[in-house]
């Protein structure tokens, strides 16, 4: 139980200094890049949210 309790905090504290390494690159286009996926993901949660809303009406109504 100790070594896997010590697993753990090891890989904690790696992902930790990992994320920070990280955090220092910046991505020159990120602004529009970040723009089109947020725009992306919003019509694919728009999509599957009426599809939901659609399956569900069909499924009480059948």
């Amino acid at each position: 139980m100790d070594i896997a309790i010590m697993l753990v905090a090891l890989i904690i504290i790696v992902s930790l200094l990992a994320t920070i390494a990280l955090t220092g690159k910046s991505d020159s286009d990120y602004r529009g890049s970040s723009r089109s996926n947020t725009m992306r993901l919003s019509a694919i949660y728009a999509v599957v949210i009426i599809s939901s809303i659609v399956g569900l009406a069909l499924y009480i109504k059948f």
